[in-house]
């Protein structure tokens, strides 16, 4: 094991698991990853065995079916499958934000119907928030659900966008307006959850998933719209029973999912790293191997140490929610410096490849594609500093 690939601090049950997920992605993910990513085919036998590993109920309380594990696990684990492809590891991130929102925010009626069945995966989980007309500006969301005079029936109106597993989930947790009559935009709006069939077109009455989006990167997992048309539900998919509430419940979820994020950066990361140096032990120029230029040298110490800070301050915001302790400032801190450093580790290794690095046979000319999402997943790097700005500011309050 490298250094970079370290367990310190965790349990024995803990490196097994982690160990298992490792040996997993190098036998199961790395040999197929780019040839599936180049025909843009959803991992199928990837997710089964996924599946039997209880991956996908990694964080869902036994009581309930699941493995009952922390944060921190999870995101080591993510860590490790976004290491062999990152698309892999949005297939889990989605579904796991949509099991912790329900686990937190959901009626006792809504954990034993769904947390069982999301264990197994079973039932797989998307989220929405984004339309077409906004990303990060959550309070501009369009999309409406009309309350039927004083019944428990509501109609859902309207077009969401960036669904990661929007096809192929079959429980969407989405993020609407709902008229309350309250001030505040963000007290009126409710989290439903809409259960559908996986597929396209229309998969329940009123709900239609036109079809993937075609990406530059970020492929075999299936991205899309979620459109409403008259969609009829009640009072009973509303997550946690109550009208009004789904602003914060997302905001919730997607604290956590920062984690995740960051964990897959790392992950990435830690690729473009491996493939970095042992490319650059392998390539010779000007009678030497190029690893043994000065120029070559510096890169690797640089990269390497990009990725060991991202991981290590991915783990602390990890721990902290673990701990009870609020982590948005943390969890911001974390999803800003893993992307960026992915980003620009990424970038090092495809230098040093060099003419090779622009050639599809090589894993590195995907990891390059890869990486940008992560820097506009789950809230860009402006939107982060905003975070993060703002909690500096309530922790260095000037006294009196």
């Amino acid at each position: 094991m490298s250094r970079l690939q370290t367990t310190d601090g965790l349990t024995e049950e803990q490196t097994e698991l982690i160990k298992l997920v490792r040996e997993f992605v190098d036998e199961q993910i790395l040999p197929v990853a780019t040839e599936l990513e180049h025909k843009d085919e959803y991992p199928t036998e990837i997710v089964e065995g996924m599946k039997e590993m209880g991956i996908f109920g990694l964080m869902i309380p036994e009581e309930y079916g699941g493995l009952g594990e922390s944060l921190l696990t999870y995101a080591l684990v993510v860590e490790e499958i976004a290491r062999g492809w990152m698309s892999v590891s949005g297939i889990i991130n989605t579904h796991f934000i949509v099991a912790y929102m329900v686990l937190q925010h959901g009626t006792e009626e809504q954990k034993q119907h769904y947390l069982p069945k999301m264990a197994t995966g079973e039932i797989r989980g998307a989220f929405s928030m984004s339309e077409p007309g906004l990303g990060s500006d959550v309070s501009a969301i369009r999309t409406k659900a009309v309350r039927q005079g004083e019944s428990d029936d509501w109609v859902i109106d309207g077009q969401k966008m960036w669904l990661t597993n929007g096809g192929s989930a079959n429980l969407v947790a989405v993020l609407v307006k709902t008229d309350l009559g309250e001030k505040s935009v963000y007290k009126n709006m409710t989290t439903f959850l809409v259960d559908k069939e996986s597929g396209f077109g229309e998969t329940a009455q009123g709900v239609t998933v036109p079809g993937k989006i075609d990406k530059m990167g970020y492929k075999g997992v299936d991205t899309t719209e979620l459109v409403f048309s008259g969609h009829r539900t009640t009072t009973a998919q509303i997550l946690g029973g109550v009208p009004g509430k789904g602003f914060y419940q997302m905001m919730d979820g997607v604290e956590v999912g920062r984690v995740n994020v960051a964990a897959r950066a790392c992950g990435l990361a830690r690729r473009a790293f491996e493939l970095g140096i042992r490319y650059a032990q392998q390539r010779e120029t000007f009678g030497k191997k190029i690893a043994e230029h000065q120029g070559i040298l510096f890169r690797l110490a640089d990269m390497a140490t990009r990725v060991e800070a991202s991981h290590q301050m991915m783990v602390k915001a990890a721990r902290l929610k673990d701990s009870g302790q609020r982590n948005d400032l943390e969890a911001g801190m974390a999803k800003y410096l893993a992307a960026e450093n992915c980003a620009n580790v990424v970038e090092q290794s495809f230098r040093i490849h060099g003419g090779y690095g622009y050639s599809k046979e090589y894993e590195i000319e995907r990891l390059y594609r890869e990486a940008p999402m992560l820097l506009i997943g789950e809230g860009t790097a402006e939107i982060q500093k905003m975070i993060i700005g703002r909690r500096l500011l309530e922790d260095y309050a000037l006294k009196g």
